[in-house]
């Protein structure tokens, strides 16, 4: 397992009903693969990082963290 070093964006999502509302992207550096979540809080990316290592797209189980460190919160 390796640890990844994440990109992370503060983005406007739009939600089921149409709605925008404020929400993070983290991308991986190694394949690029995105995951969003709605709201900016530490949980927010802790959320997106735990679905980088579920959906990578390589099949790879990685530790996937932020520069920013939100996920230590």
């Amino acid at each position: 397992m390796a640890k990844i070093e994440c990109e992370l964006d503060y983005v406007t999502l739009t939600n089921d009903r149409g709605i925008e509302v404020e929400g993070v992207k983290v991308s991986c550096s190694e394949c690029g693969h995105e995951t969003e979540s709605f709201g900016t809080s530490s949980a927010s990316v802790r959320r997106c990082l735990a679905l980088l290592s579920e959906e990578c797209p390589e099949g790879k189980r990685n530790f996937y963290v932020t520069a920013e460190g939100a996920e230590d919160d």
